[in-house]
């Protein structure tokens, strides 16, 4: 640029962002606008600015954009009960994601998935075990949903003051979770209080605490509206009460829904205007391009128009994509950081943490080496590369599968031996009449030769995910049974008959109803789908090297029969918040090498007037009493004891993840807010009343079904609180 030139305000880094934004806006035809509000955004030759995709996934690893590094699928995190551990995940993925782009631009690649737009985290509750993509949430519960949404959140944006690393999104807001094979066109009927107490929380931590930039809206209608035109989801709640300002984005297809399915509207042009009238700023589709027909209709003003291309602008000013690389620190990534061996290294300690240990009869895990020269490593699952990925993954420049990682352990000097045994779903003949148990005779010979046989059963990504991800589905992506498909069962019942010691392993995105299993299995581990180093963690668990402390996000039903209609988005009867019945595993269940002791349990208030201060500080001491190192999740619990409307049977309010060596101590503390010691009503009002709180803290949850699996006790303590009622802010 010549010394005479001025510099356009909007390329001025000095100047502020509205500066930046409205002198670009002002540069730009009503057409070009409308270019920018379509997830493909054109390129902007008058101004000189690159075209644009939007659309860019990194659940567990940068996805869909080549190699990267594939951690655990988001279940299997959550199952990690690991704030910190899903920061520095994200952090990870955010690094490479800058590395990868910036290294596709260089090459002038700007198609999709090669941008700094992430559409994640899935911060949806997964209400039943059904839900094909429950595996892409951090599980059932409210608080622990949000803790690690936060987490992740911040971790993909990063900490500078001026500079997002890339913008997180959180979706898909709000009450999504399935069925899939209704979701163009289905209306989730919610009350105000279980959409306050169950499937908003998180949406509102991601906004308020992590300052999340983007929030994808929900294909379904919530209580009549489309979500990515709701006036009461995007207006009222996102923009007016939680101060939201970043942009929204629809889910892919869910304007032309609006019309199409839902029936809200008659045109591509009313659902168009609908949605931006209503917050939605950017269309995963092509609805969007209706938009100047309905300027010219009147449905649409331009200046609601420059509203939501401010918004969009706003995130790529964030970005740095306007400014000079060398202003941008986050430009500056190498592009070698990308499936580098510190992020596998953390890609295995982020599998190893997601194992959860559901039995160990009789002490049979961990294996002795020294005593076992033959394993026979057994079922469809045990060479699959699949079910280390679960959906939306990268690819790895390496897979370890169970039965690589095991061979890899344990050296020449033991024997591996492997047999598929069956399928994952076949249970009928083939065209030609094979039976669909013809592969039993070479897994039972592999057993009767080996001194353990470790059984690698479940589900995998063919058989649960999004609507039109799953092959032959009649979920349309969701289950229709929670038992092990095919004849896994049937193998595993064979094998048992071996006489031989027998360790299950799972690997699925969802809960199973292994009941028989639970009944007569010495061993159970639950493997989820833990990333490209999956088969190391797993034999390190088997073998003692890691000593698991997974916990399960997700309450493990023992049969659809306890579950409501998977249409019926009342909470009453589901996850352990409100499920009246015994489950087959519980929320917040997970066993250990090693005990924990508790003790000390302190409170700095048992009884305080409503309108002093409404904090409580409560601290534990943990000690590991047994006789190797391990993980502790110590989990706070509380009880309502006196409300006068319903409350959960208990809810999770505070966890840590500790590691202690043998005999080693830490105290843990938690501060409760007044948000958490408060009721819901039935409008969905949160109010702090007098009455008694029930506390409950140790190593699970403080139902009987747990005591009954883990032989553990709590700690209880109990708060009052006295005077007049008070509504907190939405």
């Amino acid at each position: 640029m010549a010394k005479n030139e001025t510099l356009p305000v909007f390329k001025d880094p000095n100047r502020t962002i509205d500066e930046r934004v409205n002198d670009l806006i002002s540069r730009l035809s009503l057409e070009e606008k409308i270019s920018q509000m379509l997830y493909f955004s054109s390129a902007l030759s008058s101004v000189g600015i690159p075209e644009y995709n939007w659309w860019n996934e990194c659940l567990h690893g940068v996805a869909r954009a080549g190699v990267a590094t594939v951690f655990p699928q988001a279940i299997g995190m959550a199952a990690s009960f690991n704030q910190d551990l899903l920061y520095e995940v994200a952090s990870a993925i955010a690094d490479e994601a800058r590395a990868k782009h910036h290294e596709f631009a260089k090459k002038e690649e700007r198609g999709i998935y090669k941008g700094l737009t992430f559409w994640s985290p899935n911060i949806n509750i997964f209400r039943d075990p059904r839900w094909g993509r429950g595996q892409e949430t951090y599980g059932e519960d409210p608080y622990l949903t949000g803790r690690l949404g936060v987490a992740f959140i911040r971790g993909l944006q990063g900490d500078h003051p001026k500079y997002l690393k890339v913008a997180a999104c959180a979706k898909h807001f709000a009450a999504h979770s399935g069925p899939e094979i209704l979701r163009h066109e289905f209306n989730a009927v919610v009350g105000p209080k279980d959409l306050r107490e169950t499937y908003l929380p998180a949406f509102r931590d991601a906004v308020i605490e992590a300052k999340v930039e983007s929030v994808m809206g929900a294909y379904s209608r919530v209580n009549g509206e489309p979500a990515c035109a709701s006036p009461t989801l995007l207006q009222k709640i996102l923009r007016e009460e939680w101060g939201f300002n970043g942009h929204v984005v629809s889910d892919c297809g869910a304007i032309q829904d609006i019309h199409e399915h839902h029936k809200c509207t008659s045109s591509p042009e009313e659902s168009a205007a609908l949605a931006v009238n209503n917050g939605c700023d950017l269309n995963c589709g092509r609805v969007f391009t209706a938009l100047q027909k309905a300027v010219e209709q009147g449905l649409i003003s331009e200046q609601t128009i420059d509203q939501a291309v401010a918004r969009l602008f706003k995130t790529r000013f964030k970005l740095g994509m306007f400014d000079p690389p060398e202003l941008v620190p986050y430009a500056n990534i190498p592009y070698e950081i990308n499936d580098c061996p510190e992020h596998r290294q953390l890609a295995l300690q982020a599998a190893r943490e997601s194992m959860v240990l559901l039995k160990n009869e009789n002490n049979l895990l961990p294996l002795n080496r020294e005593k076992i020269k033959k394993v026979a490593v057994i079922g469809p699952n045990a060479d699959s590369k699949d079910i280390l990925l679960g959906n939306y993954f990268g690819i790895p420049s390496q897979y370890v599968t169970p039965l690589a990682g095991i061979r890899a352990h344990v050296g020449p000097e033991v024997q591996v031996i492997y047999a598929p045994g069956c399928d994952l779903e076949t249970n009928t003949p083939d065209f030609w009449g094979e039976s669909p148990t013809s592969g039993f005779a070479e897994a039972l010979a592999a057993v009767e030769r080996a001194d353990v046989a470790i059984l690698c059963l479940g589900l995998s990504p063919k058989l649960e995910g999004e609507e039109g991800a799953v092959a032959n589905s009649d979920g349309g992506g969701d289950r229709i049974s929670l038992e092990l498909p095919g004849m896994q069962e049937e193998l595993l019942k064979a094998v048992m008959t071996v006489g031989k010691p027998v360790v299950l392993a799972l690997f699925n995105g969802s809960p199973i109803a292994i009941n028989w299993a639970q009944e007569n299995i010495p061993a159970i581990i639950e493997a989820w789908y833990p990333g490209e180093e999956g088969g190391t963690a797993l034999a390190e668990v088997l073998f003692g090297d890691y000593n698991p402390g997974g916990r399960l996000p997700v309450t493990f039903v023992k049969s659809l029969d306890q579950l409501p209609p998977f249409t019926d988005y009342s909470m009453k009867g589901r996850t352990y918040r409100y499920m009246q019945e015994e489950p087959l595993y519980p929320f917040g269940y997970g066993l250990s090498y090693t005990t924990f002791t508790y003790r000390n349990l302190a409170l700095d208030k048992t009884c305080f007037a409503l309108g002093q201060d409404q904090t409580v500080r409560i601290t534990v001491e943990v000690e590991n009493t047994g006789p190797v190192a391990g993980d502790e999740v110590v989990q706070l619990y509380l009880k309502h004891i006196e409300a006068v409307v319903d409350t959960p049977i208990w809810e999770l309010q505070g966890f840590k993840r500790l590691s202690l060596a043998p005999g080693e101590k830490q105290t843990v503390e938690f501060i409760l807010q007044p948000r958490q010691l408060a009721v819901v009503d039935e409008t969905g009002t949160f109010r702090l009343e007098p009455g008694k709180i029930q506390i409950y803290v140790g190593g699970r949850q403080p139902d009987a079904r747990s005591y009954a699996l883990t032989g553990t006790p709590v700690l209880e303590a109990t708060i009052e609180l006295s005077g007049p009622t008070q509504e907190l802010a939405p």
